[in-house]
Order: structure tokens, then sequence, then C-alpha cells
């Protein structure tokens, strides 16, 4: 048994309480109808009242002989205990955030279904009308998300900001970023979805690229999207500049991994005087450093550093634990490919740089034609 709100043809909503034990919707009562917010809510909070108090009798109907209506009601409450119980909860820490005071109700509906039941947005539609009472189309969601960017995401990431301050009790120091791409199933590009470098493989899609701004412990503080085609290491001191000056941020010490890891990108960060950590891959360092590094003999958990430049040093930790991780998924690998090998499996267009693909090489002598075409 669940309310929903139902809009009728001159404007009016009424507030109605459903039931759908028996597999099909049945209108139980209707609470009143009015075009008042405020009203509206009394009528909600009193169809909420009806359903404690009225619901046990009616969910579960013990008729002797009919199992299969008994057992269909018990497995409709406990759907709606698994999908409205977390939503209550969420619904709170949604308000104690702030942003119960984004506009409308719609921001809030595919949040939180978001969480308690991430689907696409077809699926998100049935789940409000069956659960929530919500009669959505899917054009709804398409105008709101144009709403949500051009004209509420600056609210949205203000309070998203102002919440994340004081989880870390006003100490923003520590910003992680990260890049990552998405891609769709298009075949046409536009000014920002184009075809690109994809960490899924998917190179022929067109795709956009997505720079991620966290705070410690991971709490989202920002965000950029760029065409598909852009370089990832081009969009890090964007995001961050923007960042630091929106919110006038006087030090910031940056965290990326070694995909951002340029000269050009280090030197930007030394010269507007940022404090960072940024991964670094030894195969990319010059020989004499890899030498260096290849010739310690740290022990397990051991650190140590070497000076690159005057402003720059490289801190190498060993881990015993992630060597032999690393010497195991090592060995699968090349068995694996030993596999496809005999099965002949491999062909050239395998020998890439992606995963254990690098250790394939040519052998033996290669012959290019071009094969007879019919006229």
């Amino acid at each position: 048994m669940f309310w929903r709100k139902k809009k009728n043809k001159s404007g009016i909503i009424s507030v109605q309480v459903i039931d759908k034990s028996s597999g099909k919707y049945k209108l139980v009562k209707t609470l009143g109808s009015s075009e008042d917010e405020r009203e509206l809510e009394k009528l909600v909070h009193q169809a909420q009242e009806y359903i404690s108090s009225y619901g046990g009798q009616q969910q579960f109907d013990f008729i002797l002989g009919d199992d299969q209506r008994y057992f269909q009601s018990i497995y409709e409450n406990i759907q709606q205990i698994q999908l409205l119980g977390p939503e209550l909860v969420l619904g709170k820490i949604f308000n104690e955030i702030g942003f119960n005071l984004i506009e409308g109700d719609l921001f809030r509906y595919l949040v939180l279904a978001r969480l308690v039941y991430p689907v696409s947005k077809l699926k998100t539609i049935d789940y409000l009308q069956k659960y929530k009472g919500i009669t959505l189309h899917a054009n709804d969601i398409y105008r709101y998300l144009d709403k949500l960017h051009k004209v509420q995401i600056d609210q949205v990431k203000q309070i998203n900001f102002n919440h994340t301050l004081k989880l870390l009790e006003g100490k923003l120091t520590i910003v992680f970023y990260d890049v990552t791409t998405l891609y769709f199933e298009a075949e046409d590009e536009d000014d920002l979805r184009k075809a690109g470098f994809n960490k899924d493989g998917k190179h022929s899609n067109p795709q956009i690229v997505l720079g991620m701004l966290v705070s410690e412990n991971g709490y989202p503080l920002d965000y950029e999207i760029f065409e598909g085609n852009k370089f990832e290491g081009h969009t890090m001191l964007p995001v961050i500049e923007a960042f630091k000056m929106k919110y006038q941020m006087e030090h910031l010490i940056v965290i990326a991994d070694s995909g951002l890891m340029s000269n050009k990108n280090v030197t930007a960060l030394q010269d507007r005087h940022y404090d960072f950590i940024v991964g670094a891959r030894i195969k990319n360092e010059t020989e004499h450093l890899q030498n260096q590094i290849l010739t310690l003999n740290l022990g397990h958990d051991q650190s140590t550093e070497i000076v690159k430049e005057e402003r720059l040093r490289i801190v190498i930790h060993y881990s015993e634990k992630r060597a032999l991780k690393d010497a195991y998924n090592r060995s699968k690998g090349i068995e694996r490919l030993k596999k496809q090998l005999k099965t002949g499996k491999l062909t050239k267009k395998h020998i890439n740089n992606r995963g254990y693909n690098k250790f394939l090489r040519l052998e033996g002598e290669v012959n290019i034609t071009i094969p007879t075409c019919p006229n």
C-alpha cells in the first residue's frame, strides 16, 4: 500500500492511497484535493497515517487456500520496505545536507531514486509511479535535467561544498583529481561528444571526458566536462584553478595519478606555487633514475626518496604484499596469452600496450598484400 499524488485535467492534485497486494492497482481512499502545497503536505501526512493504522490488516490477508495471494502480499510488503525504508533515511540525510533548498521536487525524487533503485530513466519513472504514486513522462526528466545543468547546478555545487567543509571541520587543504571517460551508444559526434582515447576500449564511440575533484575521504567537491578528444593531462589545471578561485582557497595540496604526470603539468603546478603529490611511472624516468630505483634494496613497507630536480623528489615505497599480487597477476596474464597463442586467437591487432599484451612481439617475416578485388 502506498500514497500518490494524481494531477487532474483541471490542474488540481488529489492525494490517494493505492493498494497493489493483489497484483493490480486499487484505489483504497482519496484523502482530498488541493492546489496549495501546504494543504497537499497535510493530505500526504494523513495518507501516511492512514497506511500505518490500516495497512497492517489490509496488507496481510490470511485467506485459507489462497496461498498465492498470501505470499504475493508478503512479497509486495517486503519489496516496499526494502525500497522505501532506505529512502526515508536517505531523505533525512538529503535534507540535512541542504539539498531540500533546491527548487522543485523532481531533484529530490531523482536523487533518492538513483540511490535506492539505480536504473535507467524509463525504469525510474516506473519506480516512482509504483512506489511513490508520482506520474512522470520521460520528457519531464529530460527537460528538468536541462534546467538543472543551466540554472541550478551552481547552487547544488555550493550546497555540496558547504556540507563537505562542515564534515572536514572547515579544514580543506588536500584535493584529489582524477579523470574518466563516458561513452555514448551513438555514431554521430557534436561539439562536445567526440571520439577519443576511451578507458573502456570504445574508441569508435563518441564520448566526453569527466574531470572530478574530491576531498579527503572521497567527498565530491567539483567536476567539469570536456570534449571527448581532449587529452586528460590538459584538464587538471583548469578545474583546480576554477575551484580555487570560486571558493577563494588560499592553499591547496593537489594529489593526482600518473596519467596526469606530464612536465607541463608539473611546471604549471610549481609556477602557481601548489604543493603536490603526483603518481610516477618508473618507465617514464631517465635511465639514470631507473637504475637508481631498481638497485634499491627496500624491505616490506619501507620507503626512501631520490632527488630528481631542485624542487622535485621521487618517493619510492615497497610492499611485499603488492609485489606478490603483481607477480601472481602477471603470471596469470602470461599464461592466458600462451593459451590464446596456441589456439591461434592472437593476431597483430593484439600487439599493443593494453594490459599484458605489452609482452607480445612480432617475429619472423611479415607479408603485406592487397587482395584481388572483384570488378
